[in-house]
């Protein structure tokens, strides 16, 4: 079964087929863009349907029935956990505790989450409860920070010394060091304390990956060794982001993602993309600069998720990436400054395009042997491998 192709690139291709020049047709921008012309025929018609020119469910109305047999479902199930609540508590002779209520109703394949919110319990209490009992050394801890709490809410002013002492006199004993983490870990902190510098000058962010690449911008096969990068551009409606990823292995852009904000969606949606186009990439090595987007936890989890591994790196050292680097000058020279850019939309148009037809397809490299990126996975891998 083929796999399914990213919605952004989706979206890029049908964009690019409407605005198309004249003369130009379906199945020359199908081929452009490496997909087959009845594919290309069956986006054009959804995107019609959708926009309600169609007939037919538009994504928008099929997305809507999920919700609402999901939304159904929901109020089932809170039905059912009030009425089992309601029976638990009218027995006189149990104990008004819910946590076992609320095994019993998972146990029924109620979520433990649909009936702590029903109920309003925490589920984190529940979890420790269902695990082991409270221990001795948990239930102390929780006496000294009620002690701690206590003193800093008379007197926000004290630090945790202090806090220590008016614990102490309050009959819960303990060091300094001890009173310190709890204070740390609630945020307990002296109403004079130093305040934190913020704003432009402060210290780069510390990489949350070593740098496993080495300036060494070769691979022996696909999904061995990814380059990300973002790079930005002026519009008359203003600025549009372009994150790439692009395999060494093939000089590629094996996915990307446009948008007119830089957030850490921005490097996730690119990594999705680029994982969702290649398949199995277990392994790969993501080597990026030290980008907020790309130390974010979701950039991490996303990492994570499709089991690769990252690398990045120096601060201001733009060589450590220069073969992404190298691609974004391309991209600058060939597209971005060629002319002034009235709207985004049409700046991403150019953007896929010359990407997927020109660089892809068409522009041959000298270390690659003269070949496209394209013309050379297919002939180092066989053509299961690799989707062209």
């Amino acid at each position: 079964m083929p796999k399914p192709y990213p919605s952004e690139f989706r979206d890029d291709v049908v964009r690019v087929a409407r605005n198309r020049e004249p003369g130009v047709t379906i199945e020359q921008i199908a081929k452009d863009f490496g997909v087959h012309p009845m594919t290309l025929q069956k986006w054009l018609h959804r995107a019609k349907v959708d926009e309600g020119t169609a007939p037919g469910a538009s994504r928008a109305e099929s997305a809507e029935n999920r919700e609402l047999r999901q939304r159904v479902r929901l109020l089932e199930q809170e039905n059912e956990v009030l009425r089992r609540a309601a029976a638990y508590l009218s027995q006189a002779n149990l104990p008004k505790r819910l946590y076992p209520l609320v095994k019993e109703l998972a146990g029924s394949g109620i979520p433990v989450t649909v009936t702590c919110r029903v109920l309003k319990l925490s589920r984190q209490p529940y979890c420790r409860w269902l695990a082991a009992p409270i221990t001795p050394s948990e239930v102390v801890e929780a006496y000294r920070a009620n002690a701690l709490f206590d003193a800093h809410k008379d007197d926000p002013e004290f630090g945790h010394r202090l806090l220590a002492d008016e614990a102490r006199d309050a009959g819960e004993a303990m060091a300094d060091r001890t009173a310190w983490r709890i204070a740390a870990s609630n945020g307990w902190w002296s109403s004079f304390g130093k305040k934190m510098g913020r704003g432009k000058g402060k210290k780069p962010g510390l990489p949350v990956h070593d740098d496993l690449v080495g300036r060494d911008f070769t691979a022996d096969e696909p999904n061995q060794l990814w380059l990300t990068d973002i790079t930005e551009h002026w519009t008359g409606e203003g600025k549009l982001y372009l994150c790439a990823v692009k395999d060494v292995f093939s000089n590629k852009i094996v996915g990307y993602s446009i948008d007119s904000r830089m957030k850490s969606t921005l490097a996730v949606r690119a990594l999705e993309n680029a994982a969702q186009m290649r398949g199995d990439v277990a392994g790969c090595v993501v080597h990026s600069d030290r980008g907020s987007q790309f130390r974010s936890r979701k950039f991490l989890r996303a990492l994570s998720r499709h089991r690769m591994v990252g690398s990045m790196g120096r601060v201001g050292a733009a060589g450590d990436n220069a073969a992404m680097e190298s691609f974004f000058a391309l991209l600058q020279k060939n597209v971005l400054n060629r002319r002034p850019w009235a709207t985004r939309d049409e700046l991403r148009i150019a953007i896929v395009t010359w990407i997927e037809r020109t660089y892809h397809r068409r522009r041959r490299q000298l270390r690659l042997g003269r070949l496209t990126p394209v013309e050379f996975e297919v002939i180092m891998n066989t053509p299961a491998a690799l989707a062209a």
